[in-house]
C-alpha cells in the first residue's frame, strides 16, 4: 500500500488523477495539498474541497502557496483557455464549499505527515513545486524521511508547452523546481516526453462514463472543455498529464526511464527548462557536481496506462 500526499492545482487532468488515487486499491490517499497554477489558490482549494465532497474522499485538504518561492517573480495569467474560468472546465461549482480545511499550511502538513510516517509517504506533485520547496526549506531533514517523490512536470527530449523549452508546471516556479530536483531524495520526473503521447479520446472517456457511476460521469462532464482545447494537438481527445504520474506510483514498469542529475534553468529565454545530465556522462567540473541522480521518464506504454486509468476509475 502506497501512502500518498497529492499536491495539486485542480485543474481538469488533476481531477482525473485525484479520482484515480482515491480508487486505486494499492493507494492510501492520506492528504491533498493545493497549489496555485491552473487557477488561483482560492479556486484550486475550493475545487479540491468540491471534489472531496462530491466523490466522498476522506483525505484532509491543506491550502498551499499562492505565490512563487521567489516573490519577485511576476505572476503569469491563469490558463483559463485550458481549464476554464473556474479551473474545472466551467461545470457548475459553488463559490464556497462547506468543508473544513486542515488548519496547517500545505508545507507544514507535508512535514508533519512525513515525520509521522517516516519512510512511508510518497509525494505526488502535479503542479508547481512551491509547496515541496517550502517544506524542504523549513525542514531539510524530511528529504531523508520521504519514501519517494513523483512529479508531473518538465520536458527533456521534446518541446515545451509554454515556451519552446519549458513545461508549464516547472515554468510556473523554476526556482522551486530546482530546489526539489536537487534535494537528496528520489524524484521521478514524469514529463511531456511521456504525457504528450498518452492521450485519451473523447469516446474512450465517454464509454467509461456510460459504464461508471456519478463520479465518472462528472469527470467526463468537466473534461469536455479541456478536450475542446486540445483539438489543436490531439484528435478529439486530451493529453493525460497528471494521471501518468499517479500511474507511475503503482505501475512503474509501464515507463522507460533514464537516470541522472536534473537542473532547472532560472531566468532568461530558457526560463523553466529542465536539463538532465545522464549518469555515466563526464563533463568538466561545474554546477552538476555532487547532485543526486533522479529518474526521468522517456518512454511509456500509453494504451496500458489508459486502460489502467479506466479500470481504476470504474472501481466502486
Amino acid at each position: 500500500m502506497h501512502k500518498v500526499i497529492y499536491d495539486t492545482d485542480p485543474g481538469v487532468d488533476d481531477a482525473m488523477a485525484l479520482l484515480f488515487l482515491h480508487r486505486h486499491p494499492d493507494i492510501d490517499l492520506i492528504g491533498i495539498t493545493t497549489i496555485f497554477g491552473n487557477a488561483s489558490i482560492k479556486a484550486t482549494t475550493r475545487n479540491a474541497l468540491f471534489l472531496k465532497r462530491e466523490w466522498n474522499i476522506p483525505a484532509p485538504v491543506a491550502k498551499g502557496a499562492s505565490i512563487t518561492i521567489d516573490p519577485s517573480r511576476e505572476e503569469i495569467g491563469w490558463p483559463t483557455l485550458v481549464h476554464g474560468d473556474n479551473g474545472l472546465g466551467n461545470i457548475e461549482v459553488p463559490e464556497t464549499v462547506d468543508l473544513p480545511l486542515d488548519p496547517r499550511p500545505a508545507y507544514r502538513f507535508i512535514i508533519d505527515t512525513v515525520r509521522a510516517n517516516p519512510g512511508e509517504v510518497t509525494l505526488v506533485a502535479v503542479g508547481r513545486m512551491t509547496n515541496l520547496a517550502l517544506a524542504l526549506k523549513d525542514d531539510p531533514e524530511i528529504a531523508k524521511l520521504v519514501k519517494a517523490v513523483v512529479i508531473m512536470g518538465g520536458n527533456f527530449y521534446v518541446a515545451g508547452n509554454v515556451s519552446p523549452v519549458a513545461e508549464a508546471n516547472i515554468h510556473g516556479d523554476p526556482e522551486a523546481a530546482d530546489i526539489v530536483l536537487t534535494a537528496p531524495w528520489e524524484v521521478t520526473v514524469v514529463g511531456l516526453d511521456v504525457t504528450s503521447i498518452t492521450t485519451m479520446s473523447r469516446s474512450y472517456l465517454a464509454a467509461a462514463a456510460a459504464k461508471g457511476d456519478k463520479a465518472v460521469k462528472m469527470l467526463n462532464d468537466l473534461s469536455q472543455f479541456y478536450i475542446d482545447f486540445y483539438t489543436h494537438a490531439v484528435d478529439d481527445g486530451m493529453m493525460v498529464h497528471d494521471s501518468c504520474a499517479c500511474v507511475y506510483v503503482v505501475a512503474p514498469e509501464l515507463f522507460t526511464t533514464i537516470t541522472g542529475s536534473v537542473r532547472v534553468v532560472c531566468g532568461g529565454i530558457a526560463d523553466g527548462q529542465t536539463i538532465v545530465k545522464p549518469d555515466g556522462r563526464r563533463f568538466p567540473p561545474g554546477k552538476w557536481d555532487g547532485l543526486p541522480s533522479q529518474i526521468v521518464c522517456t518512454g511509456v506504454e500509453s494504451e496500458k496506462v489508459n486502460d489502467l486509468i479506466r479500470e481504476t476509475l470504474l472501481r466502486v
